[in-house]
């Protein structure tokens, strides 16, 4: 069992900056591939991006590329969502996944609580 915990959430500025953390309890992360969803209000839970196990292969949704930058740290066993240049589009319910699979999937095994992020313009 893995208990996620997402901290880092709050409101910003639009063009601001915000870094979100995903610490792990219960087992090392090492095993698994990290990713990162949101949920903005009234929607469905969307992709964000994910990372491999060794942490050198990454992927983004089309919307955040080249402003956010998923990483992880697993001496730490900790995950983070560097957010930079924030739209108001962005808020959302952000929430941490890990997947047992090489890759993330939209099934992952487990997820964190969420955390909130509002970027006001």
């Amino acid at each position: 069992q893995v208990q996620l915990v997402e901290s880092g959430g709050g409101l910003v500025q639009a063009g601001g900056s915000l870094r979100l953390s995903c610490g792990a309890s219960g087992r090392t992360l090492s095993s698994y591939a990290m990713g990162w969803f949101r949920q903005p209000p009234g929607k469905e839970r969307e992709f964000v991006a994910a990372i491999r196990r060794a942490g050198v292969s990454t992927s983004y949704a089309a919307s955040v590329k080249g402003r956010f930058t998923v990483s992880r740290d697993n001496a730490k066993n900790t995950v983070y969502l560097q957010m930079n240049n924030l739209k108001p589009e962005d808020t959302a319910v952000y929430y941490c996944a890990a997947d047992s699979s090489l890759l993330m999937s939209t099934t992952p095994d487990y997820w964190g609580q969420g955390t909130q992020v509002t970027v006001s313009s």
